[in-house]
């Protein structure tokens, strides 16, 4: 493993200099990143290194680890300095290896809230070479029974709260923390307090074994486990300290809301925040009064978000007279529009506003802004391919690799690339090539100085009368108008034009807005074959924990619609 990626002289082209400003080759058909980390930014090249030990080491030195406050609990002020936080590591990881036989290589299942426990969790597991295996707490027995057993899980780490679900699971199980309905089983606090974190076990780990297995829809089909190496892992810490190290200001605060089973969670505040010495003030799960609660009571001035938050900011009235430490909102996970960009700018104009775009099969890593001037001028923009990424924009019909401004399939090529899909060659297959290439199954396109623009998922397309409708497109029309607090776009069967959009819409409180408005005033603002020719009215978006719009749920729902006027 080197510092750099390596290419092909086939992949790269024999010049270099044929490259433009926007890193398009045209020879090879391929983008490569116009960053640079620098010398103080190197993907380690030891083989024996986990994940655990890279983190542990970027820990403040320990002259100032007894008093830097890692992590606080916003519910209950509760406080975890560095040094805290890495005897609790040591002393679980001795305690999982002695008292519960965890060893290189053994799945820990776990399922939990965020926590201040959620960080050394993980990285426990990371130290003993076991592999951690994530899951949102909102999903049901049935959909956790097959995680447990698909991962091969041999321990489930659980809230005492998500137990009842955990009864058809054969698997010794502890708790995260005792409660009073749980009082008997062990727990993971208990295991801290009792373990000699000096008896902590030595595994021989290496970068390309497995660290996790976290479960995603993936770029097609239905959910699978998707493999992510320690190598996997390090290569988007050396990234994600470079992002924050660039621009962070001195004692900087984060607020973590994004849950922690996600890769947007785990990499970044899990794990990535610690190698930077940051404090990271932890909400156990979304509340946009209590995230404004917070910011205030914790003068937080950074908050990595989700579309779905800042859109929640814009529609709220009162939402500013709170906000005036804050100085920096991240986006991700779903595509974040130029209309509520430029919404959120207006509103809060003290507030940078970057967007990044990244998979679980990435490891949560591809692009991102690092200049706020560059993120205002491209509104709609995930911003520029990070260093050690190389992408292709790929003609879904013919394979070419397109340049600038045409919009083709987003391909991927990095160290941080997932080794494969838990069991799935099939779906392995069809997502990476042979030549490593991930195939992301999204739209997008990059202008001439490289920055990335993601259309649409490509399945999600709308096919009407031969024309492709993105639904983010119409989406973002309608969140534009004041009544409308949220929105969704799927297709709906025709049988004259193939399909036509179907628009879901939240109307704000009090409004009487009807579907003949929505429909005009989204005609009057795109193309006639784009314009929405149904509206139907609900009282909410189901949504992903990390705020993509669940259509499934929504197609379900519209055919249930439609086959009960028959």
């Amino acid at each position: 493993m080197s510092d750099e990626i390596s290419y092909s002289e086939e992949e790269f082209g024999k010049s270099r200099q044929e490259f433009l400003s926007s890193g398009f080759d045209s020879g090879t058909g391929s983008y490569r990143s116009l960053l640079q980390l620098g010398q103080n930014y190197r993907i380690p090249t030891r083989a024996d290194l986990d994940m655990a030990a890279f983190v542990l080491s970027h820990f403040p030195h320990p002259d100032n680890a007894e008093t830097r406050v890692a992590l606080i609990d916003s519910a209950t002020n509760r406080r975890v300095t560095y040094a805290e936080l890495g005897r609790s590591i040591r002393a679980l990881a001795s305690g999982l290896y002695h008292a519960l036989g965890v060893r290189k290589g053994d799945v820990v299942f776990v399922l939990s809230p965020n926590s201040v426990l959620y960080p050394a969790i993980c990285l426990a597991i990371f130290s003993l070479g076991a592999i951690l295996s994530p899951a949102n707490p909102i999903n049901t027995g049935s959909e956790i029974i097959k995680q447990v057993r698909d991962s091969g899980a041999k321990l489930v780490i659980s809230a005492p709260e998500e137990l009842q679900k955990l009864t058809q699971v054969n698997v010794p199980k502890i708790v995260t923390y005792r409660d009073q309905l749980n009082h008997s089983s062990l727990s993971v606090e208990e295991l801290i307090e009792c373990c000699d974190p000096t008896e902590f076990p030595r595994s021989q780990i290496t970068q390309s074994d497995t660290a996790a297995i976290l479960y995603s829809s993936g770029t097609t089909g239905t959910s699978k486990g998707v493999i992510l190496t320690h190598a996997n892992f390090i290569s988007v810490m050396v990234l994600l300290k470079w992002t924050v190290d660039v621009s962070r200001a001195q004692n900087d605060v984060y607020l973590c809301f994004i849950p922690m089973f996600h890769i947007y969670g785990l990499a970044f505040f899990a794990l990535g925040l610690l190698c930077c010495g940051i404090t990271t003030v932890l909400m156990q799960r979304f509340d946009l009064q209590a995230m404004l609660d917070a910011i205030k009571a914790h003068q937080v001035n950074n908050i990595p978000a989700v579309p779905p938050v800042i859109l929640g900011l814009v529609k709220n009235r009162k939402a500013s007279s709170d906000l005036s430490s804050l100085r920096r909102i991240g986006s991700g996970a779903a595509p974040l529009s130029k209309e509520l960009s430029d919404g959120f700018r207006e509103k809060f104009p003290w507030v940078e506003l970057r967007q990044g775009y990244g998979l679980t099969e990435s490891c949560g890593a591809s692009t991102y802004f690092v200049s706020d001037e560059q993120a205002k001028t491209r509104s709609g923009s995930c911003g520029m391919l990070l260093p050690n990424f190389c992408a292709k924009v790929v003609d879904v019909e013919t394979g070419k690799g397109l340049p600038p401004y045409e919009k083709g399939e987003l391909w991927l090529k990095s160290p941080t690339i997932m080794q494969g899909y838990l069991g799935n060659a099939e779906a392995t297959a069809a997502t990476i090539g042979e030549d490593g290439w991930l195939k992301t199954g999204d739209l997008g396109y990059f202008d001439e100085d490289g920055f990335l623009y993601v259309v649409d998922r490509i399945k999600e397309l709308i096919k009407h009368n031969g024309y492709q409708v993105a639904p983010a497109e119409l989406e973002a029309v309608l969140l534009s108008h004041p009544s409308i607090l949220d929105a969704a776009v799927i297709p709906l069967e025709d049988e004259e034009a193939g399909q036509i959009p179907m628009a879901y819409v939240v109307r704000a409180a009090g409004s009487q807005l009807t579907e003949d408005q929505v429909i005009q005033f989204v005609a009057g603002q795109v193309a006639p074959y784009k314009k929405v020719r149904r509206v139907d009215f609900i009282n909410a978006i189901p949504k992903s924990a990390a705020g993509k719009i669940l259509r499934k749920e929504l197609l379900s729902l519209s055919r249930c619609r439609v086959i009960s006027k028959l």
